[in-house]
Formats: structure tokens, sequence, C-alpha cells
């Protein structure tokens, strides 16, 4: 069981702890304005010192106040979140996302968005609709990196997604570093159906190994490729700064690309080869991933969560408080006259 952060489910509540320093003012103000009593050996009685009971005469009312500060709390809702983990069984494919962030996913053939932001909204839209396939993530440029492993965790993968920019890897296109690396990551799947989708538009130029190297590696180990080639190719307008007013500016360059190294790796694993250029090919190439992959049983440690109410925590210790205050307010701490 997984406690997450608290969460407060009437926060305006807690403005009621703006009555404890009201509460303790009022005790001093009572106890500065109450009666006392005249007795002809008053002098000789304070020279003898005053109890322990008259020292801590405060012990009542602090416990009434706190019970006080317990309740305005209480009274918020504090919640948490209890993940409790639990093994499920489905049906799915596992399935490699290799995600080209060199610069050239920068140009603008996707107006007014980029190639990054049109391929981040297209593939989250796609594992938002997964219900059963486990999907890991491999972000490449210059080199190749493991940004999540295999999961049915889809908010995170989402999540993850969303923050993938620019910069974070030296420049570059390791096609087959990226390939690489995501076999690396099915390498040990018990999973019947596995796939890597290679989201790129680009030519390989980095990297320590070789694109249809690392295709007989997936194929040797029954894993399909499906390489996507995100652009229109060609010349096409690639931001270089803004102007005045804060707008980009745009220039006109050609980014080289080798589809036939693409449709060769699809070859060589039994994958599909697409070319999107647009939001709607996007969708139909990851689309086809599925369409070619077959069901399997895959077996993974999930969990649900539930909310926890804390407030009974709470209440139960300002009850007892109050009550002491009041039973030791009206006895052994009791004011006279």
């Amino acid at each position: 069981m997984i406690p997450a952060p608290l969460h407060l489910a009437h926060p305006w509540a807690l403005v009621l702890l703006a009555a404890i320093p009201l509460a303790i003012a009022a005790i001093l103000l009572e106890r500065r304005r109450a009666p006392r009593l005249r007795h002809p050996r008053a002098a000789t009685l304070a020279r003898a010192g005053r109890g322990v009971v008259a020292r801590v005469w405060w012990l009542p009312h602090a416990l009434v106040v706190a019970a006080l500060g317990l309740a305005a709390v209480a009274l918020a809702r504090p919640q948490a979140r209890e993940r409790r983990p639990e093994a499920s069984q489905v049906e799915g494919i596992d399935i490699v996302i290799a995600f080209d962030l060199s610069t050239s996913m920068k140009a603008a053939d996707f107006k007014p968005d980029n190639r990054l932001h049109v391929a981040k909204e297209v593939l989250k839209g796609f594992i938002g609709r997964r219900t059963s396939d486990r999907i890991g993530l491999v972000v490449f440029a210059g080199d190749a990196y493991t940004q999540a492993p295999l999961t049915l965790d889809y908010g995170i993968l989402r999540a993850l997604v969303d923050r993938l920019d620019f910069g974070v890897i030296e420049d570059g296109t390791a096609i087959g570093n990226a390939l690489g690396t995501a076999v690396n990551r099915l390498r040990e799947s018990d999973a019947k159906s596995k796939a890597i989708v290679l989201i790129t538009d680009g030519e390989n130029n980095s990297g320590q190994l070789a694109p249809l190297e690392a295709a007989e590696m997936a194929r040797t180990l029954g894993i399909r490729v499906f390489p996507i080639l995100v652009g229109k190719g060609g010349v096409v307008p690639y931001p270089i700064g803004a102007d005045l007013f804060g707008q980009p500016v745009y220039q006109y360059r050609e980014f080289p690309v080798n589809p036939g190294l693409l449709q060769r790796i699809a070859q060589v694993t039994g994958g599909v080869y697409a070319n999107a250029t647009d939001r709607e090919t996007l969708e139909h190439g990851l689309q086809q991933v599925l369409d070619r992959m077959e069901k399997t049983r895959i077996f993974e440690a999930t969990g649900t969560s539930r909310p926890v109410e804390l407030f009974p925590r709470l209440l139960a210790p300002a009850f007892w408080l109050a009550l002491a205050g009041l039973v030791l307010g009206a006895t052994r701490w009791r004011a006279f006259p």
C-alpha cells in the first residue's frame, strides 16, 4: 500500500484556525477580569509561593484550544490516495516508441505547428486510446536513451511525452542507436507480439550502431519495426528567431531524408513503413502497428487507488482533548470564586 500526498477536500475550512488566537486572547482577557478574593492573610499566602496546579492554570484552556485546531483541520477533510498493488492479466502488445528529438523536428511544415508538436499530440492520443498494450519510450537525437520502460501506466507515459523537448540530447539522428536501445527494452519481453515504432524525420548521421544491424537484431528476436517518416521532405520552413512582435521568423531549409533506409528496416523486420505528411497520416501510421500485430497475454503487477478520509483520525483526539479540558476546568483546575 503506497500512500500519496495529502489533499484537502474543503481547504476553506482552515479559515477556522483564525479562531485560535482569538480564543487565546479571550482566555487571557477573562483571567485579567476575574474577581479576586480578599483575605487578611493574602500577603502571607503569596509569600508561600504557588503550587504546581496554580502554575499550569492554562492547561485546561490549552487542551480546548488544541481541540479547536484539530477540529478545524478535520473540517477541511484531509484525504490521501492509497495505491494497492495487485496482479492483473490482460491482452496486449509490447510496443516501444523510438522518438526523434533532433533539431530538424523544429521544421514547421505542419504549420502553424512544428513536427515535434504534432508528433507529440498524436502520440499522446495514441497512448490515451490504449487499454491493454504495454508501451515503452526511447528518445534519440545524436544518441538514444530510455525515457520509460514497458508499462501500463498510460498517465505517466503521456506526461513524459508532453515534456519532450529539444536540447536534452546532443543533436544528430542516431537511428541505429535508437533501434538498439528499443530492442534491449523488448529483449526480456515474454509477449508474442513485440513492435518498435520509429518516429523520425531525418537520415541516420550519428551513433555507433548501423540501422540495418539493429534491424537484424530486431528480426532475430521477433520484433517488428514500423518506421514513420514525419514531414513533407524537401525545402521546409525552419524557425531562426523572432521578430520585434515576438512572432517566429522562418527560413526555408532542406533536410536530408532517406525513406529507402526506413523502408528497408520495415522489410527486414516484417513491419510497415509510413510517411506522415500531416496529422491524419501520422495517426494512420500508428494505427497500422495495431492492425498488423496479434494479441497475446501478458502479466504485470498493476494497482488500484482509492481515496482515504483522514478526518476521523483528527476528530477523535479533538473530542478527547476538549472533554479532558472541560473536565479539568470543572474539577481540579476550577477557579474560585
